[in-house]
């Protein structure tokens, strides 16, 4: 693959279990049944990585990512031995951008000091809204006095680096409260946002028993509206639902779309090293924390892996990138699949005469509002004729988005 180059490297962290999984959530999270095998579980993750070092010994970490699942849940004292044993086995970026993810109902007070002092600098807050009848419908286990404390606590601990989730087109949600839980979010000075829409994903128990959501007119104009009104405090959109403040967007989940490497350790983690002989090679660990830990053994064995077929490669990326606002070059293509571009040439003047692509500032493509309207579609667009055989896909979030 003459075209293929080795792209930035991160490394994902999956901490599976909740206190409460979410009638709508379908990562791959596990409530709590007991203590949360804290120390049990870090070894295993420490055992899993040193299965994983040999291919990408050498190569610069430029983020970290604690997902989950509800990682707030672990100890800072965990997350520091995590961190140290991801310093003494790779090479890590002095200014690497190191995430954990946290519901604001599972955070003692003055708790992010310490994950600071482990190593976090940087915090994603599960709020998802600030209106109670919402967050009750939601099974959200926090109130928005949680998340309001939790933003404090972050500000007292010198964490200005966070982001809030906020999800849209929720059961019985009007426009007004839409843009209400914008507002209360802007309020507590985030560097970042992440606004999603509410999907009804199979195997969830909003799936097997719908909520009533607002329709799709209605939740395109509450998505445009708040847009507008992000934007308007300074915030700039650079992904279909991230909103970053100047210099504040997600490094690690930038390298997800830019179709960068990464690994992952942990219960259920997905992983993508790029191979310049042989292309781009999948892993994943098996879902259940028992299992994965029993999977390790005294011995413990790599992940399960495979090479990603040339036909899947245009589709796997274009899943990624055409999820930023501003899209992608051609070079970037032909970089991180070793493809010309050439062979999606005629997909894309399809997806521009139908108005759901158009060219960027880069010389490459984007899709256009129309595009982002219907994404998946477009997506599927360039998915080869033949129906693809995959048993691992691309994270497009890795636990609630950002």
């Amino acid at each position: 693959m003459p075209l293929l180059e080795i792209p930035p490297l991160s490394v994902y962290v999956h901490l599976p279990w909740c206190v409460r999984k979410c009638p709508y959530c379908d990562f791959n999270s596990h409530a709590i049944e007991g203590e949360v095998p804290e120390k049990r579980y870090v070894a295993g993750l420490l055992q899993d990585l040193a299965t994983q070092v040999p291919p990408v010994a050498g190569r610069n970490v430029h983020s970290i990512f604690f997902g989950g699942g509800t990682p707030s849940l672990f100890s800072a004292d965990a997350i520091e031995r995590i961190l140290t044993g991801v310093r003494a086995a790779l090479t890590v970026a002095d200014d690497v951008e190191i995430t954990l993810e946290a519901n604001p109902g599972t955070v003692e007070r003055g708790r992010f000091s310490d994950y600071r002092a482990a190593g976090i600098n940087r915090i994603s807050l599960g709020g998802q809204s600030f209106n109670p009848r919402h967050l009750a419908s939601l099974g959200r286990i926090h109130s928005t006095d949680d998340t309001r404390a939790a933003a404090a606590e972050l500000h007292a601990a010198g964490i200005e680096n966070f982001n809030i989730d906020l999800m849209y087109g929720l059961p019985g949600q009007s426009m007004a409260e839409s843009l209400a839980d914008v507002e209360a979010a802007i309020e507590l000075k985030p560097a970042h946002l992440s606004h999603y829409q509410l999907t009804l994903e199979p195997g969830t128990v909003f799936f097997h028993r719908p909520p009533p959501l607002p329709d799709d007119d209605v939740t395109w104009e509450m998505q445009l509206c708040c847009q507008e009104l992000i934007a308007s405090q300074g915030f700039t959109q650079y992904e279909v639902s991230a909103y970053a403040r100047r210099g504040r967007s997600c490094m690690h989940n930038l390298n997800y779309w830019q179709f960068g490497d990464y690994l992952g350790l942990g219960a259920g983690a997905h992983g993508k090293l790029t191979d310049l002989s042989q292309g781009v090679l999948r892993t994943e660990r098996t879902r259940q924390p028992r299992q994965y830990l029993e999977s390790l053994g005294l011995i413990a064995a790599p992940p399960a892996a495979r090479f990603v077929p040339t036909e899947d490669l245009p589709f796997e990326y274009m899943l990624n990138a055409l999820r930023l606002v501003e899209g992608f070059a051609a070079h970037e293509f032909e970089r991180r699949t070793g493809l010309s571009l050439d062979v999606t040439r005629t997909v894309i003047e399809s997806g521009v005469a139908r108005g759901l692509l158009e060219t960027n500032r880069m010389g490459g493509w984007r899709a256009t509002l129309l595009g982002r309207r219907f994404l998946n579609d477009v997506v599927a667009m360039f998915l080869p004729a033949a129906p693809p055989k995959r048993s691992i896909h691309t994270p497009l979030q890795p636990a609630n988005l950002l």
